[in-house]
This record gives structure tokens, sequence and C-alpha cells, in this order.
């Protein structure tokens, strides 16, 4: 049983890699999360762009433990305010969380009328392999943003954006199932590219130097 690092303290996102993972019928992957190591210092996110972070934890995870590992760096970038909070998004309100992410972001957005709340999630996935090899892949989801939040799925900004893809429904991705989520999201679009790499790490075997590696890490 070949094992992969999400490098991700977000329980929501796990489960989203693990609903991919089943949903393409990977067999021999064991999806294993922060939880499952070892603790290790999470690195400085530093890089200007959704790819440069990926990169950044998705090396980390693979220094502290040995085994592959996938990171993903995503945020919502807003038209009117010139694709911010971007790389910012979970800290836009200086890490306070997603109530007041969101609240901030709403009285930013107070004045800006209906047809110019455009914005898009986006979500870079990057997938590193102990012997070097790197795939990245990038998932976007257009929608537009609400004047207050609806619904208790989902996290970070899903209760204020409604999907292009669900627009005459106009459900936010916060009242959306998983299942839906997952066939329309950024995040499910990444990961969906990644699908024939998870699929050839699966057919590897577990080397007995990742299996000391992440052993010695907890795991």
């Amino acid at each position: 049983m070949t094992r992969v690092l999400l490098a991700s303290n977000n329980a929501k996102k796990l489960a989203e890699l693990r609903r991919v993972v089943e949903a393409a019928g990977i067999t021999g992957l064991t999806v294993l999360g922060l939880s499952d190591v070892g603790a290790y210092p999470e690195p400085v996110e530093d890089g200007a762009s959704f790819d440069e972070n990926a990169l950044i934890k998705a090396r980390a995870g693979v220094a502290a433990t040995g085994l592959p590992t996938l990171a993903d760096d995503s945020g919502l970038t807003v038209d009117a305010l010139n694709g911010m909070p971007g790389v910012l998004s979970a800290r836009w309100s200086g890490g306070r969380g997603d109530a007041a992410n969101n609240d901030l972001l709403l009285a930013q957005l107070r004045d800006v009328p209906a047809e110019r709340r455009g914005a898009a999630f986006v979500s870079v996935c990057a997938l590193v392999h102990p012997a070097g090899e790197t795939a990245v892949a990038r998932g976007e989801w257009r929608g537009r943003l609400v004047t207050e939040p609806r619904g208790a799925k989902g996290f970070g900004y899903d209760p204020l954006f409604i999907p292009d893809d669900d627009l005459a429904a106009g459900r936010t991705s916060a009242e959306l199932t998983a299942a839906e989520k997952d066939s329309l999201s950024h995040r499910g679009k990444a990961l969906a590219e990644l699908v024939p790499v998870l699929r050839a790490l699966a057919n590897e075997p577990d080397s007995p130097d990742d299996a000391d590696a992440a052993d010695s890490a907890g795991g």
C-alpha cells in the first residue's frame, strides 16, 4: 500500500482528496493527513503565487516525512479588488479566521453593484515525489459574490460565492452537497488533473526508505 501525504491540517480538504481517490477507483493508495505523521515545522508560505506556495508546502512535507506529498494552495480572486485577496485569502483579516475574512470582504464590497461582483476560486495542487518528480495542476471556479453569508457547508469564502455553474438556482457553494462541490470546484478540477499521477503512484511499491521515514515521523 502506497502512502501519500496531504500537507494540510484542514479535515475537509483531506476528506475531499479521499473522495476524489475513491471516485477515480484508485486502489492501493492511502491518503494521510498531517495528524497521521509526526509534527514538523510548517514552512513559511512566502510565495508570490499559488503555484509557489503549493510547492513550498509539498516540498516541506517530502523533506520531513520522506513520503510523496500533495499540497494545495487556494484562494479567492475578486474582480473588483484587482484579484485580491488571492494568495492572502486565508490571512485577509490578519489571521482571525473565516468569519472575520468574510466580514472584511463584504465590507470592502459594500458599494459594489451585483454586476461587478465577479470572482473566482483558484486552486493549485502540487504533488512532489521523494525522487524529485513534480506535478502541478490548476483549477478555477468562476462565480459572483453575494451580500451576506448563506449556507453551513464548506469553509472559507464558500458562504459568499455563487458559482456560475449554479447561477440559476442561486445557491452558494456552502449550500452545495459534497458531491456537487467536488464535481464543480476549483480544487476538484485541480485534483482531477492529478488522478493519472495518483494512479501511477498507487502502483509503486512502498519503498523501505519511505516506510522508515514515515515511521520515524510518527505515521
